[in-house]
C-alpha cells in the first residue's frame, strides 16, 4: 500500500517539498506534456519533451514559459568610418555572451535568431565628427535584408571634434532563423563611430553597443 506524505502542523512549504517528491518517484512521467494534456483549466505546468521548454496552460492553448534562452550583448571596439556619404553599412559586433544568438559565420554583420519569440533590442553609438559643418548621422535596423519602416535614428553634430552617444530600445519579433543587422549612414564621411581608448581613470568606450533579450516565444 502506497501511503501518501500528509502534512504536518502548518508547515505546508515542507509538505509541499515532500509530495512532490512522493509523486515524482512514485509517477515517473510526472510533469511531462502528453498529446491527452488539456490546456483547458489555467496554470498547468508541464514540460514539453519535443520542443524541449516548458509550458503552461492558458486561455485553452500551451504558452511557452521563456527560461534563460536568448540573449546577446556585442559591441564595435574600432572606430568605424564611411567610404562615402548617403550610403548605408552594416556594423559587425563581437560577442562577448550569447545564448540561442549567434553571428553568422560567413555574414558576421548578421545576428541570427536560433528560437523564435519577442526580443528587447538595446543599442548605442558614440558619433563623433572632424569638421565643423553640420553632419547627419542615420541608424536603423534591418530584418532578413529589409529596412525596418519607420525606425530611423537621426542625430546632428555640429562642433569639430564633439561626441555624444546616441541609443534606442525596441521590441522585436522573429522567427527561428531570421537575422538582424544594424545599419548607419553619414551626410559627410568627416563623421564617424568613435571607440575611445582607456585612460588611467575609466575603461575604454566602444564605437558601437548592442544587447539583445529574449521576452517570451
Amino acid at each position: 500500500m502506497i501511503r501518501v506524505p500528509l502534512p504536518l502542523s502548518d508547515d505546508w512549504k515542507t509538505w509541499s517539498r515532500q509530495l512532490t517528491s512522493f509523486l515524482s518517484g512514485a509517477i515517473p512521467n510526472l510533469g511531462h506534456k502528453t498529446d491527452l494534456d488539456n490546456p483547458s483549466q489555467n496554470g498547468t505546468l508541464l514540460w514539453d519533451d519535443v520542443n524541449e521548454y516548458p509550458v503552461i496552460s492558458k486561455n485553452g492553448e500551451w504558452r511557452q514559459i521563456v527560461l534563460e534562452d536568448g540573449h546577446y550583448n556585442g559591441a564595435v571596439s574600432s572606430d568605424q568610418t564611411a567610404a562615402a556619404i548617403d550610403t548605408a553599412y552594416a556594423l559587425t559586433y563581437t560577442s562577448s555572451a550569447s545564448d540561442s544568438i549567434s553571428n553568422d559565420a560567413t555574414n558576421p554583420s548578421r545576428i541570427v535568431f536560433s528560437e523564435a519569440g519577442e526580443y528587447m533590442i538595446s543599442f548605442s553609438a558614440q558619433i563623433s565628427a572632424g569638421s565643423s559643418s553640420s553632419v547627419d548621422f542615420y541608424f536603423w535596423p534591418r530584418v532578413n535584408g529589409t529596412d525596418a519602416a519607420g525606425s530611423t535614428m537621426v542625430n546632428t553634430l555640429k562642433n569639430n571634434g564633439a561626441r555624444l552617444v546616441v541609443s534606442r530600445t525596441a521590441i522585436f519579433t522573429f522567427a527561428a532563423g531570421d537575422y538582424l543587422e544594424a545599419m548607419w549612414a553619414v551626410s559627410d564621411t568627416n563623421g564617424f563611430l568613435d571607440a575611445t581608448a582607456a585612460t588611467a581613470f575609466c575603461p575604454a568606450a566602444p564605437a558601437s553597443t548592442i544587447a539583445i533579450t529574449r521576452m517570451h516565444g
